[in-house]
């Protein structure tokens, strides 16, 4: 799965390039509880095809019954409108928010673009898939929109004369290693938005990898890192347990602005290739900082799928800027849990411990 936003913006650009009428929906205010946050947004056709989301589904649907029915012949009254942006507001009073699967006391407001230019609609998608970060900003007057380099991502604003929201290219994940575990954790990748990169120099690992939707390239780690170019939308997973592949990979990842850098192994292997990195490459504390290990969230994981789910969860979780309690962190878990050595379930979690 590509970037949602992405997705939604390449999609309209397709609709306008084909002479089709369309609408642009941003969520730009909540109040209470809310399906999706500000900033979030859905496009709309004539002919009622919708991509994005906006709310649940029924904010959705509403939108496309006021405004598609003309293109249906049904009600020539609710044609797709034109002009300047328009605000509008739902879940306003309990029915309304019973009416739209709003949660309770929920209240969004969304501001609808007319007719987005195709030009510019282009332009964004063209900076967007280049991996650029994108400040646009639409004047409320009369809906024309400028785009703009950003230097870092921001939140959605919005006055009385305009809106602006800032757009970024594709979360990407780089997986070095392509067995078993990293099957299940490009799945999980990929279905939360990242573009996915395998990279396996050994041949009998890549032969047997088969996960629609990510690439998978041959050469040697450190190779790929720099040619994957991480930035800060970016994360590196090692998942070889074999130094000779992982340790200059990951010494490469952590020169970038990678958001995540970690690597798989129990807290025995996990020492020691920091202290490979500090013997023989002149790393220091200090510049292993930021490296991850053991990785995941300690939530008991044994199975490779198990394990997957720790480490996504972990990885979205520094992605959105949460502050994971030290009791989450595996090292810090299984030493307050010392796992008896006769324990079965010590043997199964070898890469955990």
């Amino acid at each position: 799965m590509e970037n949602l936003d992405v997705m939604v913006l390449r999609t309209l650009r397709d609709w306008r390039a084909a002479g089709k009428r369309a609408l642009l929906a941003t969520v730009v205010r909540t109040w209470g509880s809310s399906p999706r946050p500000v900033g979030s947004i859905m496009a709309l056709a004539e002919d009622g095809s919708v991509v994005g989301s906006v709310s649940g589904g029924c904010i959705e649907d509403d939108l496309i019954y006021r405004y598609t029915q003309a293109y249906a012949g049904r009600d020539a009254a609710k044609a797709m409108p034109s002009g300047p942006p328009a605000l509008v507001k739902y879940g306003i009073t309990a029915d309304e928010a019973h009416r739209f699967g709003l949660p309770c006391g929920g209240t969004l407001e969304l501001l609808l673009e007319h007719d987005p230019d195709a030009a510019s609609l282009a332009q964004l998608v063209a900076s967007l898939e280049t991996g650029k970060l994108v400040r646009r900003t639409v004047r409320l007057d009369d809906g024309t929109a400028t785009l703009e380099a950003a230097d870092a991502p921001s939140e959605l604003v919005i006055d009385d004369s305009r809106m602006a929201n800032t757009f970024g290219p594709e979360y990407r994940m780089l997986l070095i290693g392509a067995g078993q575990l990293t099957e299940y954790l490009a799945t999980m990748a990929l279905f939360s938005g990242f573009a996915v990169t395998v990279c396996d120099p050994r041949e009998e690992y890549r032969g047997a990898f088969a996960v629609p939707g990510a690439t998978l390239v041959a050469d040697m780690p450190d190779d790929v890192v720099t040619a994957f170019r991480p930035d800060r939308r970016s994360c590196v997973v090692a998942l070889t347990h074999d130094p000779k592949l992982d340790d200059l990979a990951l010494l490469e990842a952590l020169e970038t602005e990678a958001f995540y850098v970690g690597a798989i192994g129990s807290r025995r292997n996990n020492d020691a290739r920091r202290q490979r990195m500090i013997e023989h490459f002149g790393q220091t504390e200090a510049s292993l900082a930021r490296l991850r290990g053991p990785i995941g969230l300690y939530i008991g994981s044994k199975t490779p799928s198990e394990i997957a789910v720790s480490v996504m969860a972990e990885i979205l979780a520094v992605k959105n800027g949460v502050v994971l309690p030290r009791d989450m962190d595996v090292a810090q878990a299984k030493n307050q849990r010392a796992v008896p050595q006769n324990d079965p379930g010590a043997l199964v979690c070898a890469t955990r411990d």
